[in-house]
C-alpha cells in the first residue's frame, strides 16, 4: 500500500503563491458539517485497508486512508463534480461536494469519468491501481482516498502540482483528518502511528484493527 509522502487567509495565500496557482477568491461561506459519505466502493464485499495516515505517510494531518475492495472498482461516495487533476504522468481524480468538501482518489487506473462531469453517489470512477501521475510511490493496487475542505477555493485547480507538494503544503491548509469521521456506517479512528487505526461498524459495534480486512457491510 501507499507510503507517500492556521487554516486562514495568510497561510492559504502563501500556499497559493508557492504553488504558482491562480489566486483563490476570498472565502464566501463556512465549510458545512461533514457530509454523509458512503464508502468509495460497493458495500457487501471484502476490503483491505492499510490504515489511516497523512497524505505523505509521514507528517501532517492524517487525511488519507488506503483501501482495496475485492472488485477493484472505486465509486463516488457522494454526488459532486469531478475534477481531473493533470500531471506529466497522467490524471488523478477529485470530486467537489456541496458545502466546501472535496474527496480525492489517487493511484486509480482506467479512469471512467471526465473533467467537469456531475456524478451521483455510487458512480464508477475507475479501478484501484498503482498509478503515479504526479509522483509518490505505491505497492499493491489500491485507492489512496483523501478528505479535503476548500472554504476559499471550491474549484481549486491542482493541475501539475507534484505529489510531494500536494501532500505537504496543500495538505497543511486543506487536508481534513479521517479520525472521528463516519463513512458508510463505519467510524474510523486513527492510531498513534501512521498506517494504523480502527474501523468500527456502528450497527453492530464490530471493530476491525487497521491495517486489516473487513467486510464492508451497510
Amino acid at each position: 500500500m501507499t507510503k507517500l509522502h492556521v487554516r486562514g487567509a495568510v497561510l492559504a495565500a502563501a500556499m497559493t503563491a508557492a504553488l504558482g496557482l491562480a489566486a483563490a477568491p476570498a472565502a464566501t461561506a463556512e465549510v458545512a458539517p461533514f457530509p454523509v459519505l458512503a464508502l468509495p466502493f460497493k458495500a457487501g464485499q471484502q476490503v483491505y485497508s492499510a490504515g489511516i495516515h497523512s497524505d505523505d505517510g509521514d507528517t501532517g494531518v492524517k487525511n488519507a486512508i488506503d483501501v482495496s475492495p475485492a472488485d477493484r472498482t472505486v465509486r463516488a461516495p457522494l454526488a459532486g463534480t469531478v475534477h481531473l487533476q493533470h500531471c506529466a504522468g497522467g490524471d488523478w481524480v477529485t470530486i467537489d461536494h456541496a458545502g466546501g468538501w472535496r474527496t480525492g482518489y489517487y493511484h486509480m487506473e482506467g479512469i471512467a469519468v471526465t473533467d467537469g462531469e456531475h456524478v451521483e453517489a455510487g458512480a464508477e470512477l475507475g479501478s484501484t491501481g498503482n498509478a503515479l501521475p504526479c509522483g509518490g510511490s505505491s505497492t499493491g493496487a489500491h485507492v489512496h482516498f483523501t478528505l479535503w475542505t476548500l472554504p476559499d477555493a471550491p474549484a481549486a485547480n491542482w493541475d501539475g502540482v507534484a505529489f510531494d507538494r500536494l501532500s505537504t503544503t496543500v495538505a497543511a491548509v486543506n487536508g481534513e483528518a479521517v479520525d472521528g469521521k463516519t463513512i458508510g456506517g463505519w467510524l474510523f479512528t486513527a492510531g498513534t502511528e501512521q498506517y494504523t487505526g480502527t474501523a468500527t461498524h456502528l450497527a453492530d459495534h464490530a471493530v476491525t484493527q487497521l491495517p486489516g480486512h473487513f467486510r464492508a457491510k451497510l
